[in-house]
């Protein structure tokens, strides 16, 4: 695993004297302690090791019905594609579904004129092994489907590198928190706060591959399989931890 860790500018915050209060009976507020605040982001990459692919089947006929029933024998055709090329039913999830109207190219003073229907049906596929991405993308292509909308590749355990990134995040905040003080003429006291920021929580790099069936029909109308899988790399995820954490500073004498 390669590691590389990003620091955000240390923030150095002196907090002044309460104001007193109005009335003269009043005891004026104790000041705070100054502190010493900083911000770090940890950062670590992940092997990728699963994928979410959307297939996408559409279909067009004079009729509403026709249509629906020309795409659900094709989508149940790409389905059992899938699933021949490994992936388990619960991995399959239905996203999208509609029938709507074609029209014709409106006349001036005419009503619209609908000349078909279009089905379009989109499934959500779960890989779970990358070596498969590729076969199932060519079986999904193969079976009659028409569009793959997109292939996020993400990684399905970032706990460990999670952990790892905070621990880097919390050591640079320090070591600039220490190095603010220096220079401020003292020394870092106690921690007193210390954030994990939500929006560092792990956010891997999504990689999106586009691609249809045009231009892969032979004369005969049917998918040409190549002779190798599509080619999906999976890259790296990277992941991310964000701190924040205040250090009493203790003046130098």
């Amino acid at each position: 695993m390669r590691m590389r860790v990003s620091v955000v500018p240390v923030l150095v915050a002196f907090v002044i004297p309460a104001v007193i209060g109005a009335q003269a009976s009043q005891s004026p507020a104790a000041p705070q302690p100054p502190f010493i605040a900083a911000t770090a982001v940890g950062e670590t990459r992940v092997t990728p090791d699963r994928a979410i692919v959307q297939v996408t089947v559409d279909s067009r006929a004079q009729t509403a019905a026709s249509a629906g029933s020309d795409n659900r024998a094709r989508q149940d055709r790409v389905i059992d594609a899938v699933k021949a090329a490994g992936v388990a039913s619960p991995q399959i999830r239905t996203i999208g579904y509609r029938v709507t109207p074609e029209y014709a190219e409106p006349e001036r003073g005419k009503a619209p004129r609908v000349t078909g229907y279009r089905a379009n049906n989109t499934v959500q596929v779960e890989v779970r092994s990358i070596e498969n991405v590729g076969k199932v993308i060519d079986a999904a292509l193969g079976a009659g489907a028409t569009n793959i909308g997109s292939v996020g590749i993400y990684s399905s355990n970032t706990d460990a590198a999670r952990r790892e990134a905070v621990q880097l995040a919390v050591t640079k905040a320090r070591g600039e928190a220490e190095s603010a003080a220096t220079a401020a003429g003292g020394t870092l006291g106690t921690m007193i706060e210390l954030t994990i920021d939500p929006g560092g929580l792990p956010r891997p790099l999504l990689q999106q591959v586009y691609a249809t069936a045009t231009g892969m029909t032979t004369g005969g109308g049917d998918v040409a399989m190549a002779a190798t899988y599509t080619p999906v790399e999976a890259g790296e995820s990277l992941v991310l931890a964000v701190v924040r954490a205040r250090w009493q500073f203790v003046p130098g004498r």
